[in-house]
């Protein structure tokens, strides 16, 4: 999935054009807004999909003509440094670059005076770092952070038709996605049924090695991820939260964790507060349209969200009340294409990435004015 989606990225943005932007050309004179390169830009890349991810940066960023540094996540070095290595030739030497190691490695890159630009995919605390460090030299930023993102599900869903694809959207990649749904606030009337729902389906998926036949979710990435999702996990429990799928780690070598889906639960609560990127998921009771939109725009966060009913006109009046970056309606990240946007309101992100305005955020703007070329 992740070199089809690198190739799709490379593909959409082979095809993108800068345009000449003419903005005057008459006999009295002549004005022309151009895009120029940066020169050498950054980009510092997380663990959970090391070659997408890089690539969402690596390809706009060639286009618009930089050159690029960038610098893998010390969980996931070889997968991007492979990639690097199978583009050997393709461009000329020191055009694409990968650079590894642990930290401080990371903001030596963004206070280098070099790079003009730092391109950053990773968690908000960390992002925070990235934005101090970058200031002294006044760096162009783009920064894709963290989400704490709700799904709203509203009473007249047919919750066996859309419990497939929830599970599928806060579980893909065993929840470490910034864009997963991280909490769900399900109407009261069908909050028990789907509840039971998503534990079946919970309670049916193989957790194993991604090697062995028929494992459709895998370990969670590191320990430092491991101990925060166990932490979550049980600190709900203990709140009174009820576990009615998974609720802990599997007893067996490595960092694998059962699938959970936890009810009885509220706003307040560290689990449904806080971005688990893990395995678990809240699913939280709500009676009144207008106050769950005021609970999903709750917190720091403002990445993606969405909005399940069966009435899409009626959801998608909700839609653009909920303060997020993208908002889907009956499927959650639906929008993540190479054409459009993509970035988070408040502490979500600065900038987006993809689609033109991806590219030009690797540009600078240049007017050139004259007399009349007539």
């Amino acid at each position: 999935m992740e070199f089809g989606v690198a190739a799709m990225w490379l593909r959409y943005y082979a095809d993108l054009e800068i345009p000449r932007e003419i903005i005057r050309d008459d006999v009295e004179g002549f004005e022309e807004v151009t895009r120029r390169p940066m020169g050498v830009v950054s980009a510092i890349t997380p663990w959970n999909f090391p070659i997408a991810l890089a690539m969402w940066k690596i390809a706009p960023a060639l286009r618009a003509g930089n050159t690029i540094v960038v610098k893998p996540s010390p969980y996931t070095p070889l997968a991007t440094l492979a990639l690097a290595n199978v583009l050997r030739g393709t461009f000329p030497d020191g055009v694409l670059n990968v650079v590894t190691g642990p930290d401080p490695l990371g903001a030596t890159m963004v206070s280098h005076p070099v790079p003009r630009k730092v391109s950053f995919t990773g968690s908000t605390s960390v992002g925070r770092k990235v934005a101090l460090g970058a200031a002294d030299g006044l760096k162009r930023i783009t920064l894709e952070l963290g989400g704490n993102d709700p799904a709203v599900i509203l009473g007249d869903v047919d919750v066996e038709k859309i419990a497939p694809s929830l599970f599928q959207s806060a579980f893909n990649n065993n929840g470490q996605i910034c864009l997963a749904v991280k909490r769900v606030y399900a109407h009261e009337s069908i909050q028990p049924q789907l509840v039971e729902a998503l534990s079946e389906i919970a309670k049916s998926v193989k957790v194993d090695e991604g090697t062995v036949d028929g494992t459709v979710l895998g370990p969670i990435n590191n320990k430092p991820q491991f101990d925060l999702v166990k932490g979550l996990v049980a600190d709900a429990l203990s709140n009174g939260a009820r576990a009615a799928a998974g609720g802990g780690p599997i007893d067996r070598k490595g960092y694998f964790h059962q699938p959970t889906i936890l009810d009885q639960v509220d706003d307040g609560m560290r689990i449904v507060d806080e971005e688990q990127f893990g395995p678990a998921l809240p699913i939280v009771s709500f009676r009144d349209e207008a106050d769950v939109i005021v609970r999903a725009n709750r917190g720091e966060y403002g990445l993606t969200a969405s909005v399940w009913s069966g009435d899409a006109e009626h959801a998608a009046r909700l839609a653009p009340q909920i303060d997020a970056g993208q908002v889907s309606i009956n499927g959650h990240g639906s929008g993540v294409l190479p054409h459009l946007p993509f970035g988070g309101h408040k502490s979500s992100g600065i900038g987006v990435e993809n689609g033109p305005w991806g590219l030009h955020s690797f540009t600078e703007l240049q007017v050139i004015t004259g007399p009349s070329r007539h």
